[in-house]
């Protein structure tokens, strides 16, 4: 597993798209901050704190993440390398751990300057420091999770078909309808069902942890749904190498 993540970390940083990736990620969502008018824009905002950056950033990284996660696997089936990694001695699960992870780290690597937005916003606020830094850190940890089930996903759509095209296209699909999907159907029943249909996607879990509220069954959640979609990856996987 080690192997194929430095593999896929490499291959990142060899070639333009870790950059791009990391540059788009940072110029996007500091435009939207501290540039463009509308209702992102932390300056017109009126208050000293970092819900904007992370209301923005789950949309961000639906993009984003599906775009990296697009060429693991469908290039591997259209370049005929994947055999190759069938016969090396390890195991399928542990390949398509290594990739996950891989491209976890890009888009960690991708939040790390953002900490900078933290300094800003303390150092702007009426009374300097005066952040709320339990929500900020509870945010930061809804992002993690949430990538890493975005992630997870972006995984699978690229094992179902070796067009990268269609892998993105499905991956951001899926990704919407996890992360925004059973939020909009919610509202087409009431009461209690609504409620458990909510609960079924990601931003409802995403929004109790941006709050600063560390809810074991949101995580429980996140971390089910990354298991889930990397254990049917590994048996979609298994079945086309048959």
């Amino acid at each position: 597993m080690l192997a194929i993540f430095k593999r896929e970390i490499q291959s990142f940083f060899t070639a333009p798209i870790g950059y791009l990736i990391i540059g788009l990620f940072l110029t996007l969502t500091g435009l939207f901050l501290w540039v463009f008018s509308g209702s992102f824009n932390i300056l017109e905002y009126g208050f000293a704190d970092l819900s904007n950056f992370f209301k923005l950033t789950p949309w961000v990284f639906l993009f984003l993440i599906p775009a990296i996660t697009m060429r693991s696997f469908s290039e591997e089936k259209k370049l005929g390398t994947l055999e190759l990694l069938y016969i090396k001695p390890i195991g399928l699960t542990n390949i398509v751990f290594g990739k996950f992870l891989g491209t976890l780290a890009l888009a960690i690597i991708a939040l790390v300057p953002t900490l900078l937005y933290v300094y800003t916003i303390s150092e702007l606020g009426v009374v300097t420091g005066n952040l709320d830094t339990g929500i900020v850190l509870g945010s930061y940890f809804g992002v993690l999770f949430l990538i890493a089930a975005y992630t997870a996903i972006g995984i699978f759509t690229s094992a179902l078909s070796e067009n990268q095209i269609i892998a993105f296209i499905l991956g951001v699909a899926l990704c919407f309808l996890f992360f925004y999907g059973f939020e909009s159907l919610s509202t087409l029943f009431e009461g209690s069902t609504s409620l458990f249909v909510k609960k079924l996607g990601m931003k409802t879990h995403f929004d109790g942890i941006s709050q600063g509220v560390i809810d074991t069954r949101s995580i429980v959640y996140f971390v089910s749904i990354t298991l889930f979609f990397v254990f049917i990856t590994t048996v979609q996987l298994k079945n086309a190498s048959r």
